[in-house]
């Protein structure tokens, strides 16, 4: 017997002939077949037996399988009609543990849904997440309180992922690196290249992982502010950036944080803009 509850499911390329799912790329949607890579998200995301795993965007069930593999429960969020039926068929080979939900991720309820379904407590989140939405699900996971996620396994297009870890100083950071490292603890993976998706999109792809950060209490809505304000003018002194909402008194803020007002909002790190959200 093989140690795959799943094993005598037909091959991913079988089931989206047999149910004609070619990826949307409206929906943003490449699917990943390999099931070795799938098993190793499943494995990054350290979900375990007694666990729920919620799962946005599962289209024809690569990740859904190394997930459901694991013996955890699973809610699968898809926005994409074509795929209930393909998803259906993994029911009967996984003991009831999957439960279907047709809904926009953009949207969704989750800690509604989860009331609705019994499910207590905290959950993980993974995703093979859909490019075109994939910042504006990650912004409205983080900012979302009570938490109702414990970690979040979630896959990018490299350059985004590439600004989520960014330190200050480089190109690369900004609005998201800081609301990202705010909110949560975020960590690298691993990189895949185009290749391993069908169709193969122009860019590789990122794994990281998210959990809470315990070290730092913001309010996001504040954050939001700051940083768009910082960064939208990114080449101008903070005195200058942020004047428009600490007014004439932007320098002695800036000062009474430890940040020196001719500094730039590249080069400012994450706790100092948490900073200035307390000055608020």
């Amino acid at each position: 017997m093989s140690m795959y509850p799943g094993s005598a499911l037909p091959p991913l390329r079988d089931v989206i002939d047999r149910h004609e799912l070619g990826a949307k790329k409206a929906l943003g949607q490449h699917f990943l077949l390999d099931l070795n890579i799938t098993r190793k998200i499943a494995r990054l995301s350290g979900l375990e037996r007694s666990e729920t795993v919620v799962e946005i965007g599962p289209g024809p069930g690569g990740l859904t399988r190394a997930l459901l593999e694991t013996g955890a429960d699973m809610i699968a969020i898809e926005r994409d009609r074509r795929c209930i039926g393909a998803l259906e068929e993994l029911k009967p080979h996984y003991d009831g543990r999957l439960l279907l939900v047709e809904d926009d991720a953009l949207i969704a309820d989750e800690p509604a849904l989860l009331a609705l379904h019994g499910v207590n407590g905290t959950v993980r989140l993974a995703s093979n997440l859909p490019y075109n939405i994939s910042t504006e699900l990650l912004i409205k996971w983080l900012k979302v309180t009570p938490r109702w996620w414990t970690s979040m396994t979630l896959m990018f297009q490299k350059e985004v992922g590439d600004r989520i870890l960014a330190q200050p100083g480089s190109k690369t950071y900004g609005r998201l690196s800081v609301i990202s490292q705010a909110m949560s603890k975020p960590e690298k993976g691993f990189v895949l290249p185009a290749r391993a998706f069908t169709p193969a999109p122009k860019i590789d792809s990122i794994v990281l992982n998210f959990t809470p950060n315990p070290d730092i209490s913001v309010d996001p809505l504040l954050l939001e502010k700051i940083t768009a304000a910082a960064f939208s003018q990114r080449r101008k002194m903070l005195r200058s950036s942020l004047k428009a909402i600490f007014g004439n008194e932007v320098e002695a803020k800036l000062e009474e944080v430890g940040i020196p007002a001719t500094r730039r909002a590249e080069d400012v790190p994450v706790k100092g803009y948490v900073k200035l959200c307390e000055l608020l």
